[in-house]
């Protein structure tokens, strides 16, 4: 028999929220917001006093000002919590190398044979948490279990500032009287058809017949049945290799000016080509994201959503290449109305020195591209990635600060 594995999820509690309220005093103990603070800003974060009155991260700031209108509302720093980030992974490093990042705030570590050199689970995680503390001066909540959904539904659970262990003989007594949400891959169309069906909490469906939900609900049945048994060997996997690259946004306003639009397309473009090369990478694939401005339909998906890309002669770094690739995506998509998003994107990345060396020299051209893109590196990691930008640049408010922890990004600009 295989020897139990030990998983460590550790969530920062409320991470930018606490951020703002360790460095400015006159926040502590009030419902701080951080995130988009315009009509179609979106709540990344939000203080325990925010979240008494229903405030919540993925809510529209909208929504957050009419249940919290004493609230502060910070558009926030992305420079300050992608440092802070750095500070706290480093600690986690100290206790294991196997660090599986999901965002800015929150890890997998794989603790599994490590109870002779560092002790029971238990302790290795307050010693985390203190650690955390001492180092950074914010909270952390710590699930532990041999399971990867376990750990992180237990760090949930432990909120604020907690640790709760779920050992391994006590798995399916644990997540029995889940609700069906808990699952990875349930949403809110899954949890409906497993509800109509008779399902209420995880404890029913693992006491379901595996081959009956397999047949009632194809791969979704089986995965569910899976995973409310406790049943999931994935792996902690530090370091794992990224598919894409991209940017986009959502403006303050409706976009239809197609100056703006591929304004944007080339800001967008070169942030990736240079996430790329500091990545040491090569895209064959560019991809363009365009979400309608009319909606179709209620909820956050109501919009329509466009997607084009098209793939390469050779792989590139070069933003300019990008930009002029996803240009004529958006002409080809002969838009009719205004445009509420837009992402640029790549995909098929290979390693910039294993790509094949052309049959032919490097033209000019391709060399003078090649200097301009390093000079532009050299400017953008000493002064911030916003300090220089090409000359067809124009002006499209974002409805929000990005809070993803991109590839390939040192420094993150405001």
């Amino acid at each position: 028999m295989p020897p139990s594995r030990v998983i460590l999820h550790a969530d920062m509690d409320a991470f930018y929220a606490s951020i703002e309220q360790r460095d400015d005093p006159a926040l502590r103990g009030r419902p701080v917001i951080v995130g988009g603070t315009g009509p179609r800003g979106v709540v990344s974060a939000a203080s325990y006093e925010a979240r008494e009155f229903g405030v919540y991260s993925a809510m529209s700031s909208a929504e957050a000002r009419q249940r919290c209108p004493q609230g502060v509302f910070l558009r926030g720093s992305m420079r300050r919590y992608a440092a802070e980030s750095r500070r706290i992974f480093e600690v986690f490093q100290r206790f294991t190398p196997l660090v599986q990042g999901l965002s800015l705030d929150e890890a997998f570590l794989d603790l599994s044979g490590s109870e002779r050199l560092q002790g029971a689970p238990v302790q290795v995680g307050e010693r985390l948490r203190a650690e955390v503390r001492a180092e950074t001066g914010l909270a952390v909540s710590v699930g532990i279990a041999p399971v990867k959904l376990v750990a992180k539904i237990a760090s949930d659970l432990a909120k604020p500032d907690g640790l709760l262990e779920v050992a391994e003989g006590r798995v399916r007594d644990f997540l029995a009287p889940l609700p069906l949400r808990r699952l990875w891959g349930v949403g809110a169309v899954g949890e409906k058809r497993l509800h109509e069906a008779g399902f209420a909490t995880l404890g029913d469906l693992a006491g379901a017949d595996r081959s009956e939900l397999e047949t009632r609900f194809g791969d979704f049945g089986a995965h569910v049945s899976r995973l409310a048994r406790g049943e999931d060997d994935s792996p902690v996997e530090p370091g794992r290799a990224p598919v894409s690259y991209s940017e986009e946004n959502t403006f303050e306003r409706d976009i239809s000016e197609r100056e703006v639009l591929e304004s944007v397309i080339s800001q967008h473009a070169e942030a990736v080509a240079r996430r790329l090369r500091r990545s040491g990478l090569q895209a064959r694939t560019v991809f363009l994201k365009l979400k309608l401005a009319r909606r179709v339909a209620a909820g956050p998906r109501g919009y329509p959503l466009l997607t084009r890309r098209s793939t390469l002669a050779e792989p590139s770094d070069d933003g300019a290449t990008f930009a002029r690739v996803a240009r004529r995506l958006l002409r080809d998509a002969k838009l009719e109305q205004p445009v509420r998003l837009l992402g640029v994107g790549v995909s098929n990345l290979l390693r910039a020195d294993r790509g094949q060396l052309g049959l032919f020299p490097v033209e000019e051209g391709e060399a003078r591209s090649g200097r301009l893109n390093r000079a532009m590196d050299e400017i953008a990691e000493r002064f911030g990635a916003d300090k220089l930008v090409r000359g067809d640049a124009a002006h499209a408010g974002r409805a929000g600060l990005s809070m993803q922890h991109k590839r390939g990004e040192s420094e993150t600009p405001d």
